[in-house]
């Protein structure tokens, strides 16, 4: 078997947790805030832990979502790139020139002022801010499970998800800080730049370390018995930090319930859109549909572990960038299940006339 096929965990289907991963969140919604209801000493203390503006906590849990997500991702696999130029490119595009600043116009126009008489005023800026965040790193770790629901080439993917892992080391701080300077957001500076090094820099590093060690030992399938070890305590990590986040935000969505499903709407039109847009310009560019098909999705997700850490980082725990990321995990999974939906059943039309 292709080695570069072996390197990619390749489930039939998306796992029970990873399709139920909407309702786990509502879970820890209703957990966070009975238990900052019932606790909130302890909760404060908690966000107290910091060091650098950092929370150490959260970071401790953002290594165990992140790293277990990276040590998929051989880098070595960039040397692809070229059998696969013109859909790298269009994914390219998509992830760092459309994504991020459609979302930030669409925060604009819904946040700061369609639904503005619907929200917390002092928390335009920060339900901003978060949306830009969740918008400036292209998911590196459920796009795999979307491309294998679409039959999606294998190479491409860990190809491309290994150059947005290396282009996020760069583009994610200057395109944060252009996106909220413009929406007149000030920018913590040593906060961002320290959210990088702390969420992207050490953990690919460290997830590179384990990854050269595992392989040498015991080849892939050391590495996959090490990722199916490990992938609970990374899906717990992610619980426990939903549940740290709500236990600060519960009074915000008590007072004001629709806060969810407003957040939820620029979301969900930043997501189709730049899917769509992708996956009609592969066809244009006629790239294979196994390509175009990760492309598209690729191209719409979004890496919210590092939009919730770098969230928190920047605006604390009770903000509303916080709360704003975790709208992403929410509506994540059953969005991108009906875009996967709509590439398998649109097939035919996509390579008629290609």
């Amino acid at each position: 078997m292709n080695r570069v096929n072996d390197l990619i965990a390749k489930p039939d289907s998306i796992s029970s947790f990873e399709r139920n991963l909407s309702w786990w969140v509502l879970a820890c919604i209703v957990v966070g805030i009975l238990l900052g209801e019932i606790s909130p000493s302890f909760f404060q203390a908690i966000a107290s832990i910091k060091l650098a503006e950092v929370n150490m906590p959260l970071a401790g849990l953002i290594w165990l979502m992140i790293i277990p997500m990276l040590l998929k991702i051989d880098f070595k696999a960039m040397s692809e790139v070229f059998k696969h130029a013109k859909g790298i490119g269009v994914t390219l595009f998509i992830n760092w020139l459309v994504k991020p600043f459609s979302m930030a116009l669409l925060a604009w126009l819904f946040v700061q002022h369609l639904f503005s008489g619907l929200l917390p005023t002092e928390q335009i800026t920060s339900y901003t801010s978060g949306l830009i965040l969740l918008a400036a790193a292209p998911c590196t770790a459920m796009v795999f499970v979307w491309s294998n629901l679409c039959n999606g080439d294998a190479k491409f993917t860990l190809s491309q998800v290994a150059i947005n892992d290396t282009i996020m080391l760069f583009a994610f701080a200057p395109i944060v800080a252009l996106l909220l300077g413009i929406s007149n957001i000030v920018v913590p500076w040593n906060t961002l730049l320290i959210s990088v090094v702390m969420y992207i820099m050490i953990p690919i590093i460290i997830s590179q370390l384990i990854r050269k060690l595992l392989i040498g030992k015991g080849g892939n399938k050391a590495l996959q018995s090490a990722l199916r070890t490990i992938q609970p305590v990374s899906l717990s990590a992610l619980l426990i930090t939903l549940v740290l986040l709500f236990a600060f935000q519960g009074q915000q969505i008590i007072h004001h319930p629709l806060i969810i499903l407003l957040l939820a709407v620029p979301i969900i039109i930043q997501v189709y859109f730049n899917s769509m847009l992708a996956y009609w310009l592969n066809r244009k560019f006629k790239v294979a549909f196994c390509v175009a098909g990760p492309s598209a999705l690729i191209g719409a997700s979004n890496f919210f572990e590092l939009a919730v850490a770098t969230a928190i980082s920047m605006f604390g725990f009770n903000s509303g960038a916080a709360l704003a990321t975790v709208v992403g995990v929410l509506i994540e999974v059953p969005v991108m299940l009906t875009i996967v939906s709509i590439v398998n059943k649109s097939q035919h039309w996509y390579e008629h006339q290609q």
